[in-house]
This record gives structure tokens, C-alpha cells and sequence, in this order.
């Protein structure tokens, strides 16, 4: 059941939208395809991150096959890395374990993606941490930001899905007033998922929205609240300044709100995605990652060169668009994902070097 800011009910989007007799008039985002067996989530990364790995992969094997390690294959090497957008730390450091006691020596494809795998998990090893909730406080309250398209409600929805799933009671703030579909998308979900949704007027002031939305939360004794915002460009002043003026009024609702400010990445936009975590540190106070539409890309890279320079918190990543496509970020497995290794392979087989 969904509540306008001013406390009135709506009858269930979900009962109008999917019943029995009716035609449905919308869909959520999140889509599912419950006929087929279930893929693993090492499948799923593996898929999602197909087009960075094989460019890398590829790139890797025309440098080294047949060709002895010298100055020219190790900055072929550091471009094929910075075309993935690893960024120069780290592809400078990788391409010197490369060449450590190889010089003039034969090298194996193989041998390099170990290396590269190794170094990769070294760097994102650290951010790999997993949200915690502070059952301490109640509600716990989540603030989601991020720019125009990079799948902040859709997010929330794979987000509040998973904790709903797991026995919480969630309350979702439709903080993005200015974009309708986004508003009733949460509403769809929130009815799906039996998580009450706190909305406005279309272009309702969001801060006052934020602050009813925890009263709310808080009387109905959510374990969780999420609050999607609308999206903003990070070179808009005036935007960020309303960002700010968000976290200003939840504080007045609840001193410590929010207790946790996720950044939503979109992967395909590459280098700009490290100006976006710049401003939005700034101005919001990130507290963890999450980067998205990873499948969407050859340049998945871009999420190590994130970790090397602001080395914040990365908690999910995104590789498509199914409720199962959100999960917990593992070092290793993106690191084995993005070098191309097999499952079984481990980056030890270059620790050597």
C-alpha cells in the first residue's frame, strides 16, 4: 500500500495494475524470466563483465602470443588497459608486474591475465565491503543519489526486494517527485513487495517529502528506509545545492539520517563516473558504491580506478537488468571476471612474479 506525504492511502497499484481480469498498464523495470533454471551469480558476472573481459582478454593475445616481453608489448599492454579504463595507477602497476625478471623473455596470454588478475583483486580487496544495517537504529535509513539514468529507482527496488526477502519491513520514499514513472515504479514494487511507499504531488519539494517519509517510517516501525532522489548532474549547482538541503532536513526528523548515502554508478559512462563520486562525496556525504549496467560496457575498468582513487566502500554491483542481477561485491570474483579467468582458476598462479 502506497501513502501520500500527507498520510492518505491508495489502493494497491499491484492489485489494479496485475490483476486476474485486467490489463496491465505498466511494469516495473526489474524483470525476471521464472521459466528458466536459475543462472549462478558467477554466471551472471562473468556475462555481464563479457565485453570488458574479452577486450582485455583479446587484447592480451594479440600483444603477447608468439612474441618475446620487451619496452614496445609492455605499452601495448598499459593501452589495452587504459582503453578498459583501469586507469593509469593501475595499469602502470600491473604492466610492471608484468615485465619484472621477464624482460626479453617469453610470456604466456595466460600469464599476463593472472597477473593482471592478481593485481586487480589487490586494489578492490580493501572497498569490497559488505552494507551492514545498524539494527540499533530504527529505521535505518538509506539515501540514494546519483546521476539521470543510472538506475537509482531500479536500485532501490532490487535493494528493498532483498531485505523484504529477508523478513524486514521496508518503507520506500519516492524522492524523485519531478519524474512520474519513477514514482510509479516504486509504487509497483512497493506493492509487489508488501513495503509501504511515502509520495507527493508531482514536483513536490523532496526535503519535506524526506522528512515526512521518516516520521512515517518511524510510526509504522520500519526496519528500513530507502529514499530514491532524482537525478542530477554533478556540474549543476543549483541541483546539488537541493541535494543538500535534503540531508539538512532529514537531520531535523532524525539527527544521525541519513545513516548511510549510497552512490549509484553507471558504468558505461566510463571516466565521468570519477567526477560524479568526487561531487557527490562532497556535497551528500557518500558513504558506499554501488555501480551498475557493468554488462553495458567494455570498459567495466572503470570500477577499479574508482577504488584506487577515492577508495570508498563499494557494496553491490549491477550486471543486468533481473532482481537476481544486484549482488554483494566479491574482489575476487571481479577480478577472475575481468581477467577472464575460469571459476576454478585462482590469481595465485602469477604470485610469483
Amino acid at each position: 500500500m502506497s501513502t501520500d506525504a500527507d498520510g492518505s492511502k491508495k489502493r494497491g497499484m499491484f492489485s489494479r495494475l496485475f490483476g486476474k481480469n485486467e490489463k496491465t498498464q505498466a511494469e516495473p523495470q526489474i524483470t525476471e524470466a521464472p521459466e528458466e533454471p536459475k543462472r549462478s551469480w558467477w554466471s551472471r558476472l562473468t556475462g555481464g563483465l563479457a565485453r570488458t573481459s574479452q577486450a582485455i582478454s583479446q587484447g592480451v593475445a594479440d600483444i603477447f602470443t608468439k612474441r618475446k616481453l620487451d619496452a614496445l608489448t609492455l605499452e601495448e599492454l598499459e593501452d589495452v588497459l587504459l582503453r578498459a579504463d583501469l586507469g593509469v595507477g593501475a595499469a602502470t602497476r600491473i604492466t610492471k608486474a608484468v615485465g619484472k625478471a621477464r624482460y626479453e623473455k617469453d610470456i604466456e596470454p595466460d600469464e599476463v591475465r593472472a597477473i593482471l588478475a592478481r593485481e586487480v583483486e589487490a586494489v578492490l580487496e580493501p572497498v569490497a565491503v559488505p552494507f551492514e544495517i545498524d539494527e540499533s537504529k530504527k529505521p535505518f535509513i538509506v539515501l540514494v543519489v546519483g546521476v539521470n539514468g543510472s538506475g537509482k529507482t531500479t536500485t532501490i527496488a532490487k535493494l528493498a526486494s532483498k531485505w523484504t526477502g529477508e523478513g524486514k519491513k521496508v518503507v520506500l520514499a519516492a524522492g524523485d517527485t519531478f519524474r512520474a514513472a519513477a514514482v510509479e515504479q516504486l509504487r509497483i514494487w512497493g506493492a509487489r513487495l508488501d513495503a509501504e511507499v511515502v509520495a507527493g504531488n508531482e514536483g513536490a519539494d523532496a526535503a519535506g517529502l524526506a522528512f515526512d517519509a521518516i516520521k512515517r517510517a518511524g510510526e509504522s516501525g520500519a526496519d528500513i528506509m530507502l529514499m530514491d532522489t532524482a537525478g542530477r548532474l554533478q556540474n549543476r549547482a543549483e541541483l546539488m545545492a537541493e541535494l543538500e538541503k535534503i540531508v539538512r532536513v532529514m537531520k531535523k526528523a532524525e539527527p544521525e539520517a541519513p545513516h548511510a548515502v549510497l552512490l549509484v554508478l553507471d558504468a558505461t559512462v566510463g571516466q565521468n563516473a570519477m567526477q560524479q563520486v568526487e561531487v557527490f562525496q562532497r556535497m551528500a556525504g557518500v558513504t558506499g558504491l554501488v555501480m551498475t549496467k557493468l554488462d553495458g560496457t567494455a570498459r567495466g575498468g572503470i570500477l577499479v580506478a574508482i577504488a584506487e582513487a577515492y577508495g570508498l566502500p563499494i557494496h553491490f554491483i549491477g550486471v543486468g537488468e533481473g532482481q537476481d542481477d544486484l549482488e554483494p561485491f566479491t574482489a575476487r570474483d571481479f577480478a577472475r571476471a575481468i581477467a577472464g579467468l575460469e571459476e576454478s582458476e585462482t590469481p595465485e598462479a602469477a604470485s610469483e612474479s
